[in-house]
């Protein structure tokens, strides 16, 4: 199949535009025309063999978790997704069933969630590389970001961490669009607690104690402060707000110098998962 019969077929198994999409895949840019009165959200995530999967991983699988590492983000903002561009380079070794395969798993995400594909870039190299950039909306002025935390907000996680890099990522986009409004900071946990609480601390310019963390069964507690890959939210609530079900309080944000975590009693390191470190 060449690139002119696979876009072809993708556009096929990408069926009608939608969600604001006007012109899709097939021209040289997707048009995408906003509702009155929101903020665009854009987010672009990298999916890199042998970094962010396994070889091993099924191609359905690579296609839903390059979708959805995105998506979390857009979650975190406490946006909804409406379209993305997908750009993916494959080795000649990988067949036309596996790029299928691939796009079958995003566009079953895609589907779940709303997510339209509105185009993208395809291209040959040594090992798989599968970036995706998401358009979402947000009510104006209502996007979740890092920077609003305030001493004696409560601070939340949505699940249990030390999660495997193999399990699928299950984005939190319901909850996003419960916390818009309501959570002062949000930040989605894809590098570690310890690195990515000390991210949102230093954005809000305050410290925090962590009192507990909830672990995943089997998962040991540096796993869960250090380890990555849980994308799950962790967000913060002034301290008489009422947490959304499901959701469990982890700490408080206090005062102290911007970016400092402590837990039991000791001053927590900002180590994660860190491409340049």
């Amino acid at each position: 199949m060449n690139e002119l019969d696979l876009v072809d077929r993708l556009r096929k198994m990408a069926g009608g535009r939608a969600r604001g999409v006007i012109r899709g895949i097939g021209d040289d840019c997707a048009v995408f025309r906003p509702k009155a009165g929101e903020d665009l959200l854009l987010k672009t995530d990298q999916l890199i063999e042998g970094i962010h999967f396994p070889k091993s991983m099924s191609a359905d699988a690579v296609g839903e978790r390059a979708l959805a590492r995105a998506l979390s983000d857009i979650a975190a903002a406490g946006g909804d997704p409406r379209c993305c561009l997908v750009a993916l380079a494959v080795p000649r070794d990988k067949t036309d069933d596996w790029v299928l395969g691939l796009f079958r798993g995003l566009l079953r995400l895609g589907k779940r969630t709303g997510t339209v594909v509105a185009g993208g870039d395809l291209a040959q190299d040594d090992k798989v590389h599968c970036s995706v950039m998401v358009v979402g909306a947000v009510k104006r002025g209502r996007a979740l970001t890092r920077a609003g935390a305030r001493p004696g907000d409560q601070l939340y996680v949505s699940g249990r961490l030390g999660k495997s890099w193999e399990q699928s990522i299950q984005p939190r986009l319901k909850l996003g669009r419960q916390l818009s409004g309501k959570a002062t900071a949000c930040i989605d946990l894809s590098d570690g607690l310890a690195l990515d609480l000390h991210r949102l601390c230093k954005e809000s310019r305050v410290a925090a104690q962590v009192e507990s963390v909830p672990v995943v069964r089997g998962a040991s507690i540096e796993r869960a402060l250090h380890g990555g890959e849980d994308y799950e939210l962790l967000f913060t609530l002034p301290s008489s707000a009422k947490h959304p079900s499901g959701t469990t309080r982890i700490g408080e944000i206090r005062r102290g110098r911007a970016g400092e975590v402590w837990f039991k009693g000791e001053k927590l390191p900002p180590r994660g998962y860190d491409h340049f470190a």
